[in-house]
């Protein structure tokens, strides 16, 4: 699945590319830029992690339609040098931006990296202008780098929420793999996820390696797998067949079977009459047979 994401998004699509200090994404994010430039597709990206020196460094396409929009010397804008500041992430600054360069096709726009923005910006403005962003128009996808580590789950779950495709990285067993957790939403509602082991060459070329072993096929699940509620409990509470066999022979109290009901519905020689004889007490008045309700 890698491999499909490498070769291109859909139009709306946001892609994030999760890491930690254990690994970084940071070349993996140089791989889908690098695969977007040798398309022949205009990139702009707003740098916050690194310079542009040091993004440019090692990629082998033409950079004439990578454009850089940086924010590493000066994100918060403290010096008003910066070509980009963390307080300009929205819709409209964005498209005042793109607009600047002329392209024939739609951009796509490359965040180094959101956890930059999510330190000074909150993240349901955050994940405002990302869900504006998937509408397209000018911007054909997104891809955000995201520092897990460095968030609250709730606002890493957020963002990862309204994205269209995650990859989350880690550490492989030899130093030059990788392990990619993928999970790819789609326009039905489909969620599709995988595992997959990957390394990165030195043209920022992707080969994957393999998938690992208990994700040897894709797996295709809704939103929220069932689970089973008796899973981790400390005692049975499923029957075996000779106590449901033993269940279903029990006669329980005051359940009637088939033959008794018939009997009792059936009627017979004086069924259905109440005979009363009046006490010598009682009192009845013929004209008033409700006095005694009286109060």
């Amino acid at each position: 699945m890698l491999s499909e994401l490498l070769q291109g998004a859909d139009t709306g699509a946001v892609l994030i590319i999760q890491d930690s200090c254990s690994y970084s994404g940071q070349h993996l994010l140089k791989s889908f830029i690098s695969a977007a430039l040798n398309k022949e597709e205009p990139v702009h990206v707003l740098g916050f992690d690194v310079s542009e020196e040091e993004l440019k460094d090692g990629l082998t396409a033409s950079t004439q339609r990578l454009h850089f929009h940086s924010a590493y010397t000066d994100p918060l804008g403290w010096t008003n040098r910066s070509a980009f500041t963390v307080h300009q992430f929205c819709v409209e600054e964005l498209t005042h931006l793109l607009k600047q360069t002329s392209h024939p096709k739609p951009v796509t726009l490359v965040i180094d990296s959101l956890s930059w923005i999510l330190r000074h910006v909150s993240p349901p403005a955050v994940c405002k202008t990302l869900q504006q962003l998937k509408k397209g128009g000018a911007v054909r996808a997104v891809i955000g780098l995201l520092h897990a580590d460095m968030h609250q789950r709730g606002t890493v779950g957020s963002v990862c929420h309204l994205a269209t495709s995650v990859i989350t990285v880690a550490p492989g067993t030899k130093g030059d793999e990788a392990v990619a957790k993928i999970t790819k939403r789609s326009k039905s509602g489909k969620v599709t996820q995988d595992e997959e082991i990957f390394s990165i060459k030195g043209d920022f070329s992707v080969t994957v390696v393999s998938k690992t072993s208990h994700a040897g096929r894709r797996q295709t699940e809704p939103e929220e797998q069932q689970t089973d509620p008796t899973a981790n409990l400390t005692f049975n509470i499923r029957l075996s067949d000779t106590e449901r066999e033993a269940k279903e022979k029990l006669a329980l109290p005051f359940v009637f079977s088939k033959e008794k009901k018939t009997a009792l519905l059936q009627s017979g020689p004086g069924s259905g009459r109440i005979l009363y004889e009046p006490d010598a007490n009682d009192d009845y008045d013929q004209e008033d047979p409700d006095d005694d309700l009286d109060v």
